[in-house]
Parts: C-alpha cells; sequence; structure tokens
C-alpha cells in the first residue's frame, strides 16, 4: 500500500502557532483599526477622565493623553472619517462643553482622529509652544454668539417715514398709470443703499456696546436676506453676565430687531494652530 506522508513535529508546531479562533481574529482585527478621536487640549498635568459621552453608537469613554502640562482630551473609535451628522456633531460639541466647565480647551476641528496615543503624545510634543501660548490666551475665557434678524419690509417702512426722497418715489410708482419700470429701478437702488446704511450703523452700535464687555470679536457672513449680523465674541468668565446684560438691552432698545444669543462654547473662532502632525483619517 502507498505510504502517507506524516506531517513532521515542526509543521504541527508552525500550524499551531498560526491557527486562531474567529474571536481572536475578530479582536485583531478591532485593534488594528482602532483610532484616537480629538475634541481638544487643555492644560493639566493631572490624567483625567469625563466618563462614557464620546463620539460613537455607544458613548465612548473620554480620558485625557498627557504631555507635560498639556493633554489632548480623547476617546477610543474606529480609524474612520466621521460624517458631519447632527448627531456626531452634537455629541462632539457635548464633550468640549463638559470639558469647559472646569478648564481652558482649545478646540479640535470635528473628526480629527489620529492612529495611536503616541501619535497624539508627537502632535502635543511639536506644537507645545503654540498650544501652551493659546491656552494662556484663552485661560478662562468662553465665546459666546450673537446672531441678529430684522425683516427687511418693516425696515424699509422706517425708513420711508425718515427718506423724503424714498417716500416720494412710492407715491410715484402708486400714483402712475403707465410703465413704472425706471422709477421702481430707482427705488429699489435707493432701498438697497439706505438699509445697508442702517445695517451698518446698527452693527456699529452693537459692537460698540458689546465691546464694552468683551475681550474680542469676529464676524462671519450672515446667513440670509434675514440677518443683519453674525457675529461671535470671545468674554471673560467672570463677565459672561454682564455680556448677556448688555445683549438684552440691545434687544430692548431695537424693538424690530431680533437677538439670537448662543453659547458658552470653547474658542471656535479665537483659536488657529496648523496640526504638524499627519492626522489618521489623512494617512495612506
Amino acid at each position: 500500500m502507498p505510504q502517507t506522508a506524516k506531517p513532521s513535529p515542526a509543521s504541527k508546531k508552525s500550524k499551531a502557532k498560526t491557527a486562531k479562533t474567529p474571536e481572536a481574529v475578530k479582536e485583531a482585527a478591532a485593534v488594528a483599526e482602532s483610532g484616537k478621536y480629538v475634541y481638544c487640549i487643555v492644560h493639566t498635568e493631572q490624567s483625567l477622565r469625563f466618563g462614557p459621552i464620546g463620539i460613537g453608537s455607544e458613548p465612548a469613554d473620554v480620558h485625557s493623553v498627557n504631555f507635560k502640562d498639556i493633554a489632548a482630551v480623547v476617546s477610543d473609535t474606529p480609524l474612520e472619517v466621521y460624517d458631519p451628522t447632527r448627531e456626531n456633531v452634537l455629541a462632539h460639541e457635548r464633550v468640549n462643553e463638559v470639558v469647559m466647565r472646569d478648564h481652558t480647551v482649545i478646540p479640535m476641528s470635528f473628526s480629527t482622529v489620529f492612529k495611536t496615543s503616541e501619535d497624539i503624545v508627537e502632535l502635543l510634543r511639536t506644537a507645545y509652544d503654540a498650544f501652551r501660548d493659546v491656552l494662556v490666551k484663552m485661560r478662562d475665557k468662553l465665546e459666546l454668539g450673537v446672531k441678529v434678524l430684522w425683516e427687511p419690509e418693516v425696515v424699509i417702512r422706517e425708513i420711508e417715514k425718515d427718506d423724503e426722497n424714498l417716500r416720494l418715489l412710492r407715491q410715484e410708482i402708486s400714483s402712475q398709470k403707465g410703465s413704472t419700470y425706471f422709477a421702481r429701478m430707482q427705488y429699489g437702488r435707493l432701498v438697497d443703499s439706505l438699509l445697508a446704511e442702517r445695517s451698518e450703523q446698527l452693527v456699529a452700535d452693537i459692537f460698540n456696546t458689546l465691546s464694552s464687555v468683551s475681550v474680542a470679536s469676529r464676524t462671519n457672513k450672515p446667513i440670509g436676506d434675514k440677518m443683519v449680523l453674525n457675529a461671535a465674541f470671545l468674554v471673560a468668565r467672570d463677565r459672561e453676565s454682564d455680556f448677556d446684560m448688555k445683549v438684552k438691552e440691545m434687544d430692548a432698545k431695537y424693538e424690530n430687531l431680533k437677538f439670537k444669543f448662543t453659547g458658552p462654547w470653547p474658542p471656535y473662532n479665537f483659536v488657529n494652530i496648523r496640526l504638524k502632525l499627519e492626522r489618521a483619517s489623512e494617512a495612506e
């Protein structure tokens, strides 16, 4: 009878080494694909833990990765680029809001993911001076948002009461039986000019009032025709109530304006640090 070659003891040992259970393969794949989601940078010499509030279908435990006297606030996460869904963005903001209750924070952009803790430590090391400088400047400061809206038709009626030329043009358009094309064109240009002038006056008054209770300000592009102002203000933590009072004063002063006051937020509009380490989401 033909004889079948038997595997040598060495080959048996080799096979035993490479064989893995399905659970082990799954666990190894999970480890290989895991990363670190970074929410913000804080000043601390202690290891911090904030509980299971991080991004993910099951809230991930949020903790710190430390270097010297600064730290990144992170959670374990799959190594992927997160879609800016409402749920994900709110989770990102929620972590920063919890951290900023007791710490000055440098907020990181949404979906900032690194491969390992070592990569984060390298980021903290290479950008240490920049992070420390910003943390000192932002110490005990918050960002507050102010949006101001108006109803253009209501404002136009107010302007007509004060501007005789505009009032006469409207009367001319109303009384003419024939074509009113040129009169309407002239009226439209004058309305646009007067609305822009009124808007500039209002914005200047608002900024002059709020600058007395803020450290700095930034304007963002208004959204839609009804928004007059879209601004962010950097305010000392102990002056938040003063700022709130000034906004209420402006709201009472301009009864035809609608003020939307948001915050406090991390200083998103006042921090601009370029990352010097390749993020995991951009890695090959």
